[in-house]
C-alpha cells in the first residue's frame, strides 16, 4: 500500500474520538485488564507489557487523554474502561512507598521504581481529581509529593540506599531531564486543580534545577549537558516550564522557554512539527508524536501570551503532522497466528485503530534504516489526544476583551461558530452574542487580496488579528482569501535527505516520500 486511504487533516474531534477508542480497547485480559504498553506491527504483530512502563505509565496517559476528551468534546467514555485504568493507577501506588511504580511481573507487588514515570503517575492523579473529584487520588497525591521530598534532593537526587532498604528496585533513566523533571507540567495542573501548595513547591524546585543546569539563557540544546537524547523528555519539560510560567505569571521563565523553542528545539524538530524520537538520530526519519504534542502545547501558551505567530506554528503542527499521522487506515495490519489464545495477539489490527506512534513526516514508515520496528506504543495515543484537546481549548478563547479566534478549525462555542476555510469556500465566523471579535490571520495571507463580507464597519489590524468592534450576533462574517501555495525543504539537520514539501496554507499538499509505503500525502513532483 502506497498512500493510506483515510487521512485526516481537519477534524480535531474525530481524531480525539478515535484515540479514545484505542485507549478503551487495549486492556490485557490475561493480566487483570491492565492496559498494554508496547505495540509491534512489524516484524512481529502483538501488544505487550513491560516491567517499567505498564501500570506506572499507561494509566496516567490514558486517564488524562480520555477525561480531557470527555471535557473538551463531550466524548462519552465508558465507566468500565475508566475503572480499569484507575485500578492500574492505584496498583502502581500500592508498593512499599507511595511512588508510582511497576510490577516486575504480573501478579507481583509494584516494586520497580523508574523516576521517568513520576510525570505519568501525577497525570493519573490529576485526571481523577479534576474530572472525578476522587478523594483517594487526592490523598495519594499528597503522600506521593511528601515521599519525593523525603527521598530526593536537588543536589544528590534519589536516595538509592533508602529505596533499596524499602525493597524497591531503582531503575534509573537518563538523568534529571528524562526523569523527575518531566513531572513539572502535571504538578502545575495539580496545583491549579486543588490549590495544594506543595505541588507548586515541588514544581518550582524542579524548575530551578532545570533552568540552572539545562535550559540555559542562550536557548541551546546539548546532549551532553542535558544527559539525554530522549526528545520527548526534553519537549515535555519545556512544555511543563511553559505551563508553570503561565500559571505563575513568570515572564522571565516564559522568555527562557521561548528562547529554547526558537533555538535548541530545532535540533529535534522540523517545519511541519515532526520531531525525532531521539535528538541526533542518524539514518532515519522516524519521529514520535508525543514530542509534537509537547511542542504544540508550548506553542499555544506562547501564542496566548501575545506571540501570535506561535499559534500559526501550532495550527501547522496539527494540520501538517499530528492529525495526518493517526492510524486511521489499519488495512495493512494482519493479525498473527495465535494458537495459545494470548490476548496480546487478539484483534491486533482493530485494537490499534486510532493510535499514534513514530511517524516520518511523510508516512508511518521511514526511509533508510528507519526504526527497528513499526510500532504504535500505547502511551503515545494518550499523550497526543490530550495535546489535541488542549489545542482545541485555544481555538477560540472568550474573555473580557472579546472573542479570539486563534486557530482556524471548524469549531463552535457558546460565543461563536467557526466554519474553516479548509473545509468551506471561505472562513466564516458567526458570533452568537454581542461583543468584540478578534480573528487571527496567518502570515501567508495576502492582505491585499483579502475580501471581507458581512462586517459592520471597517475591521482593524492588530498584531496579526483582524479586530471587529461590533460583530452582530447571528450574522456571519465571511473572509475570503486563497490558501497560499508555498514550497520549502524541511530542516536538513534532522532528516536523512532533504525533504521537499508543498504547503497550501498550513496544510501539506505534497511531500517527498522516497517511494515509501503507508504515506499520508501526495508525492512531491
Amino acid at each position: 500500500m502506497a498512500k493510506l486511504d483515510d487521512v485526516n487533516t481537519t477534524d480535531l474531534r474525530a481524531a480525539a474520538e478515535l484515540g479514545c477508542r484505542t485507549m478503551c480497547n487495549v486492556f490485557n485480559a490475561d493480566d487483570d485488564n491492565i492496559a498494554f504498553f508496547s505495540s509491534l506491527i512489524r516484524p512481529e504483530t502483538r501488544l505487550a507489557s513491560n516491567d517499567s512502563c505498564t501500570e506506572a505509565h499507561i494509566p496516567g496517559r490514558h486517564l488524562n487523554g480520555l477525561l480531557e476528551a470527555e471535557d473538551v468534546f463531550g466524548i462519552v467514555v465508558d465507566d468500565a474502561s475508566l475503572g480499569y485504568h484507575r485500578h492500574a493507577a492505584m496498583l502502581s501506588f500500592g508498593g512499599p512507598a507511595v511512588l508510582c511504580m511497576n510490577r516486575p511481573e504480573p501478579g507481583a507487588e509494584a516494586t520497580n521504581f523508574c523516576p521517568h514515570n513520576c510525570r505519568e503517575g501525577f497525570h493519573a492523579l490529576y485526571a481523577l481529581i479534576l474530572h472525578r473529584d476522587d478523594d483517594e487520588a487526592k490523598q495519594i497525591m499528597e503522600r506521593n509529593i511528601a515521599t519525593i521530598f523525603d527521598l530526593w534532593t536537588p543536589e544528590d537526587r534519589w536516595d538509592e540506599a533508602r529505596l533499596k532498604k524499602l525493597g524497591i528496585t531503582f531503575q534509573p533513566s537518563e538523568g534529571f531531564i528524562a526523569s523527575e523533571a518531566r513531572a513539572i507540567g502535571p504538578l502545575v495542573k495539580l496545583h491549579r486543580a486543588t490549590g495544594y501548595a506543595p505541588a507548586l513547591e515541588l514544581a518550582t524546585v524542579f524548575k530551578e534545577k532545570a533552568i540552572k543546569e539545562f535550559y540555559l539563557a542562550d536557548g541551546s540544546y546539548d546532549a551532553g549537558r542535558f544527559g539525554t537524547r530522549h526528545a520527548h523528555s526534553v519537549t515535555c519539560v519545556m512544555s511543563g516550564l511553559a505551563l508553570l510560567a503561565e500559571w505563575t505569571n513568570d515572564a522571565p521563565l516564559l522568555g527562557r522557554v521561548k528562547t529554547f523553542y526558537d533555538r535548541g528545539l530545532w535540533d529535534m524538530r522540523d517545519e511541519v512539527g515532526w520531531s525525532a524520537e531521539s535528538a541526533g538520530q542518524e539514518g532515519t526519519d522516524h519521529g514520535e508524536t508525543n514530542n509534537s504534542g509537547d511542542i504544540l502545547e508550548t506553542a499555544i501558551i506562547l501564542g496566548h501570551a501575545g506571540y501570535t505567530r506561535y499559534y500559526e506554528d501550532a495550527e501547522r503542527i496539527i494540520r501538517g503532522h499530528l492529525l495526518p499521522s493517526q492510524l486511521r487506515d489499519n488495512s495493512f495490519i494482519e493479525d498473527p497466528p495465535n494458537p495459545d489464545n494470548i490476548d496480546g495477539k487478539r484483534n491486533v489490527a482493530d485494537r490499534h485503530l486510532g493510535a499514534w506512534g513514530f511517524p516520518a513526516p511523510y508516512g508511518h514508515v521511514s526511509m533508510a534504516k528507519g526504526r527497528t520496528n513499526l510500532s504504535f506504543n500505547m502511551d503515545i495515543v494518550g499523550g497526543t489526544t490530550a495535546s489535541l484537546c488542549e489545542a482545541t481549548r485555544h481555538c477560540v478563547i472568550t474573555d473580557g476583551s472579546g472573542t479570539w479566534v486563534n486557530m482556524l478549525f471548524d469549531h463552535e462555542t457558546d460565543a461563536v461558530k467557526i466554519e474553516s476555510c479548509y473545509t468551506h469556500e471561505a472562513l466564516r465566523v458567526t458570533m452568537k452574542q454581542p461583543g468584540a471579535l478578534w480573528v487571527r490571520m496567518p502570515s501567508w495571507v495576502d492582505r491585499a487580496a483579502l475580501k471581507i463580507d458581512g462586517a459592520e464597519g471597517t475591521p482593524r489590524w492588530a498584531n496579526d488579528y483582524l479586530y471587529f468592534a461590533g460583530a452582530i450576533p447571528g450574522k456571519a462574517i465571511e473572509l475570503k482569501y486563497p490558501l497560499a501555495v508555498t514550497e520549502t525543504a524541511l530542516n536538513p539537520r534532522v532528516h536523512v535527505h532533504p525533504i521537499r514539501v508543498r504547503m497550501e496554507g498550513d496544510a501539506v499538499a505534497a511531500i517527498d516520500n522516497f517511494g515509501m509505503e503507508l504515506t499520508f500525502f501526495d508525492p512531491y513532483e
